[in-house]
């Protein structure tokens, strides 16, 4: 199947996939990203996930008729070690590709077996346990103390620790949720639609010229979403070694 794309990215695509058809031996080649969506910009790529049998993995970046292709070539089992590996990290970007991109090339029974599990992936939430949830926010309230040592000092250290700051705490709302993480592009909207105060506070950060105004609104976003904004006692479950 063949998706239906604006030039150039039509004629993108078929160059990518003759190229590969020349230089590798694929069953399945999936096409995905906000191009296929109908959400590109300017900058947007085309993601092309190949599969084939070869025991090796490999990435490439190319560019076809001008357009930006990220070519992701694997075995099935280094698939599933991504399924696996990614939903611990609560970002199953492979399961999402493989569930949502657009089949351009299926030679084998495998490519259906593998989407399958990709989708049943998807519909496994995020396993974040009391323990890892309570470690995250302590590392979040550190990072505040951190800058509020520095703000006088250093304040675009101050900025620098405080943007590391509010990404694991847009983060952590979405884990708290038991939902995986969405898409860079999506990361506010999404959590406008999760917790509407939490997003207005978020853009107010990043929106923020100064590095006082980011400390406010850094920790007006931890109170919420935490419940804490500074050091705390707490004991971790002992764990055998």
């Amino acid at each position: 199947m063949q998706p239906d794309l604006p030039s150039p990215y039509a004629e993108a695509l078929h160059a990518a996939v003759d190229d590969l058809l020349t230089h590798y031996e694929p069953f399945a080649i999936i096409a995905a990203g906000s191009i296929l969506r109908g959400q590109g910009g300017p900058t947007s790529d085309i993601d092309l996930y190949v599969l084939h049998h070869a025991p090796f993995r490999q990435r490439l970046q190319r560019r076809y008729h001008g357009v930006p292709c990220e070519i992701f070539i694997n075995p099935p089992q280094q698939v599933r070690r991504y399924f696996e590996e990614e939903h611990a990290a609560a970002c199953p970007i492979t399961a999402h590709i493989l569930t949502t991109g657009v089949v351009v090339l299926d030679r084998d029974p495998a490519l259906a077996a593998l989407r399958q599990e990709a989708a049943q992936w998807l519909a496994k939430p995020p396993s974040s346990d009391a323990d890892a949830l309570r470690w995250r926010s302590y590392l979040i309230v550190d990072a505040l103390d951190n800058a509020r040592d520095l703000i006088e000092t250093d304040p675009a250290c101050t900025s620098l620790i405080l943007h590391q700051a509010v990404s694991n705490l847009v983060e952590y709302a979405f884990l708290t949720h038991g939902q995986h993480l969405p898409r860079q592009k999506a990361l506010l909207a999404a959590l406008d639609e999760l917790d509407a105060q939490a997003g207005m506070l978020a853009r107010a950060f990043y929106a923020a010229a100064d590095a006082p105004t980011q400390l406010r609104m850094a920790t007006q976003l931890a109170q919420r979403l935490t419940g804490a904004v500074s050091f705390f006692e707490w004991d971790s479950t002992r764990l055998p070694v």
